[in-house]
């Protein structure tokens, strides 16, 4: 039966886009549900959902639908206020202060997200969204994370291959450095052996940075200590932090 919802869909030009977000669904999801063989195989929150939608009680009276400007109108209205209703009730944050088109890019990667950790129970599945989380918090610091998000767009044909958005000359030569390693690693070119030097190189740096921000946690819990010392407290909390914060920040200019 759900060729019918199928058919319905395409004759009344509906997007595929749209229709994913009325569900509250990712697009990849939405196909995943239109490739079942009968509506009752959906969750039965998206089986009520998609009858409304078509404004019939059960799976059998699609066969009778025929779509023309009035049904057509009436899917579209029911489409808005479901992707409404979802905003309304669903929503990941105050998107107060957000655009339209911000809104629907933050609501698309949550629903996108979600749908990920819904299909997928395993640590690896997590896993990768806590490395994704830890990839965005660092973007800000390394310039080149957005030129590596980029790179796969453009790989992936999402969009043009010369389009550039951040630095041109440094987002050019990064392209071309990528596409090399990317090519050296696909190809089979690259071993374990050929990189393990490169590798333990790259270890030592990172120990290196571990090490750094242990000294520099445990530098600035000697001037926590230091500064509750001099102001007379045992311990920082709402009523003193201020005071605290200010006290850590002179006494860090006298050591520097």
């Amino acid at each position: 039966m759900m060729k019918e919802a199928c058919r319905i869909i395409n004759e009344a030009s509906i997007s595929k886009v749209s229709i994913a977000k009325y569900l509250g669904v990712s697009r990849q999801m939405l196909y995943n549900y239109l490739a079942l063989d009968s509506i009752s195989e959906l969750p039965k929150d998206k089986q009520n959902k998609l009858l409304i939608l078509f404004g019939v009680e059960n799976e059998d009276e699609l066969k009778k639908i025929k779509v023309d400007d009035n049904y057509i109108s009436l899917l579209e209205a029911r489409i808005n206020e479901g992707i409404i209703d979802i905003f309304n009730k669903e929503s990941i944050s105050d998107l107060k202060g957000l655009n339209k088109k911000e809104q629907t890019i933050l609501t698309d990667i949550f629903t996108l997200l979600k749908d990920r950790l819904l299909e997928n129970k395993s640590d690896e599945e997590y896993t990768t969204l806590k490395y994704l989380y830890m990839y965005l918090q660092n973007m800000e610091q390394m310039e080149e994370l957005k030129y590596i998000l980029a790179y796969m767009a453009k790989t992936n044909a999402q969009v043009p291959v010369l389009e550039y958005n951040y630095n041109e000359e440094k987002q050019y030569i990064f392209e071309g450095i990528l596409f090399s390693a990317m090519t050296l690693y696909t190809n089979g070119s690259a071993s374990r052996s050929k990189v393990a030097e490169s590798h333990k190189k790259w270890e030592k740096e990172i120990e290196a940075k571990k090490e750094e921000q242990l000294s520099r946690t445990q530098e600035l819990t000697c001037f926590k200590e230091q500064a509750l010392s001099e102001l007379g407290y045992s311990s920082i909390n709402e009523n003193n932090a201020k005071e605290v914060f200010e006290k850590i920040a002179e006494i860090m200019s006298r050591k520097f």
